[in-house]
């Protein structure tokens, strides 16, 4: 783990109130998927390098994509032929929505119009960020187990 990122994001530096959504507008990449147990420890949540890209356009619709790099490839070249320890690695190995992103508050608040988690689908997040040159760190909402997904994104060129 990037103890760095990590120590940085647990500091906790202040939300970016006076951010827009124009300086969000662009592509990033992921720089970092954890997530903080309720212990305060850091674990790697999408394994040791994750990808995942992040699209923000001026109007502040979005689309993100997270994957677990470790994925095993199915041994079928038929996705509906999948094992379900397969199709259970897939699905737990990646997040996607898409929606629309407004700050409001001095949080990110993402309204979720597609997901790979249709429980999502509908639903409004709030979530704390930061916004440093060009890179965006926020803060997902709690999971059931208590655990706090922390990402990180670096702005593409």
């Amino acid at each position: 783990m990037n103890k760095h990122i990590a120590t940085m994001v647990l500091a906790g530096a202040a939300p970016a109130a006076h951010a827009a959504v124009a300086d969000l507008a662009g592509s990033w990449t992921l720089v970092a998927a954890d997530v903080q147990r309720p212990d305060g420890s850091i674990e790697r949540d999408y394994g040791a390098a994750p990808k995942g890209r992040l699209f923000i356009d001026a109007q502040g619709r979005y689309a993100l994509q997270i994957f677990k790099a470790e994925r095993p490839r199915f041994a079928s070249a038929d996705k509906a032929a999948g094992t379900s320890d397969e199709l259970r690695a897939a699905v737990l190995g990646s997040s996607t929505h898409y929606g629309t992103v407004a700050l409001e508050d001095g949080q990110l608040v993402f309204r979720i119009e597609g997901a790979s988690f249709p429980n999502w689908e509908g639903t409004v997040q709030r979530r704390s960020f930061e916004l440093h040159g060009d890179e965006l760190r926020y803060r997902v909402p709690a999971r059931p187990d208590g655990g706090i997904p922390i990402s990180v994104w670096r702005r593409m060129p």
